[in-house]
């Protein structure tokens, strides 16, 4: 669904949503009211990214998508991984291709070692480089204890928020070259914690000791590693995780008033990713509206 009508301005953006739940996990944007914004039509490259080829995880929606479509206005061609939802996926595909940019998708388990091979492999057959790589997917699934978090949840979620980053990162690494960069999708509850995201807030707690410990060992080759924490965004991992009552005050809670639309998130990531932060790493960028994160 394209957005490319009226600006878009925080001023614009709604403070609470209709009350309303998805099914399963990851979630589909079609499906959520209203459609998270991902692509902000007055974002205006300048060739940040120009030649460079990015590898995005789960950027079939939300963030991910979100910072394909900026990293495509800043020249940038695209490979992304998603799990199961095709339709968002192909938006991406548009939303890149209509920046002028070549965007390719692969449907796989990032839970499985050998996904991560088949992404790398087909961003070198298409490309034949990588520059920069987002580790981005994540699961979550809220419970009121942890006498309820089965070993079957831990694994799935440990899996997928931490491990796939590193099989992600092991994977693309022999084809990084100086200059390229790595950035971990973390989160404010890495710092704030959650009482009902228990596994979910220690994989996020993991993957900030994992940006810092990887930037200290890939420091010598010039490559970068640093990660975004955001708080509260309106993306489908919201309506598939949470009740139909927290949906409606989500958000509320920051001192803004409000949860973020993806597009937001994204020029933190072309930061990071661009020739703008060649002097920056190991560092976690807090987008969260106000939320004060203890380091």
């Amino acid at each position: 669904m394209p957005q490319t009508n009226n600006k878009v301005q925080p001023s614009n953006m709604p403070s609470g949503f209709p009350p309303q739940q998805q099914n399963q996990q990851p979630g589909t944007q079609q499906q959520m009211n209203p459609r998270p914004i991902t692509d902000n039509p007055d974002y205006k490259g300048s060739g940040k990214l120009e030649g460079r080829v990015a590898i995005i995880t789960g950027g079939d929606s939300g963030i991910g998508q979100a910072v394909a479509a900026s990293f495509a206005k800043e020249g940038a061609d695209i490979v992304i991984a998603f799990y199961s939802e095709q339709e968002d996926a192909n938006e991406t595909a548009r939303i890149v291709e209509a920046a002028g940019r070549r965007c390719i998708f692969i449907k796989c388990d990032l839970k499985k070692e050998e996904s991560s091979k088949q992404v790398v492999d087909m961003a070198i057959k298409e490309f034949g480089r990588i520059n920069i790589l987002v580790n981005n997917i994540a699961v979550q699934f809220p419970q009121n204890s942890i006498m309820d978090i089965t070993n079957e949840q831990l694994n799935n979620t440990f899996s997928t928020n931490i491990l796939s980053f590193f099989h992600m990162t092991k994977a693309a690494y022999p084809h990084l070259k100086k200059g390229s960069s790595i950035i971990n999708t973390t989160s404010i509850t890495a710092y704030k914690g959650s009482p009902t995201l228990i596994d979910y807030s220690a994989t996020k707690g993991a993957i900030v000791s994992f940006t810092r410990s990887l930037s200290l060992s890939l420091a010598a080759s010039g490559i970068r590693v640093n990660a975004v924490a955001p708080g509260p965004v309106w993306t489908p991992l919201v309506t598939s995780t949470l009740s139909k009552q927290e949906v409606s005050k989500f958000g509320s809670e920051v001192p803004f008033g409000r949860a973020a639309q993806p597009f937001e998130l994204a020029p933190t990531y072309v930061y990071l990713a661009s020739d703008d932060s060649t002097y920056v790493t190991g560092q976690v960028l807090h987008v969260n509206g106000g939320i004060i994160a203890e380091s």
